[in-house]
Parts: structure tokens; sequence; C-alpha cells
């Protein structure tokens, strides 16, 4: 059975409007509150691009990091879905 969310788990780079780049495992989507989690984020900051206030990447790894969907610019896939099945547990 195919999931309803294909990309729940696959590696996301994100680019806020702040020109911030994020890579991370895209966590959820929350429709209703027009959010994208991602988990294991690191943060490459603004590598160059034209911005009032660049940032250097950082070094630490966040467990989750909460986007709202007006401070994204892009949003790109890293990795394609991987397609897998799921062991089967005989009772």
């Amino acid at each position: 059975m195919a999931s309803s969310k294909p990309y729940i788990g696959c590696r996301i780079g994100l680019l806020s409007k702040a020109q911030n780049r994020y890579e991370g495992i895209l966590y959820t989507i929350d429709k209703n509150n027009s959010t994208v989690v991602l988990a294991k984020v690191k943060c490459f900051g603004t590598e160059g691009r034209p911005t009032e206030r660049p940032t250097s990447p950082k070094d630490d790894v966040y467990e989750y990091i909460t986007f709202r969907g007006s401070d994204i610019k892009d949003i790109t896939l890293c990795e394609s879905p991987r397609s897998y099945h799921a062991p089967v547990m005989i009772v």
C-alpha cells in the first residue's frame, strides 16, 4: 500500500526567505497551520546569497525545526522517496 505522504522521511533542502539554506528529514507538513517540520536539521547559512544579514553555516544539528510556510522561499527534494515494504508480523 502506498503512503498518502510519500515524501515524509525524505531528505529535504529548504531555502528561507532570509536566504538561509537548511537540510533535514521531512517529519511532517501541517496544512492547517501552514508549517513544515524538519528533523535532524543542519543550517548552511546564506552561502553568499545576497542578503542584508549574511549568516555563517552552523556545526549544530537541530533535532527539529518548524518552519512557517510564509518564511519558506523554496523546497527541494534531496533524495527520491524510497519504496519499501514493512515487515509483516504474524501473530
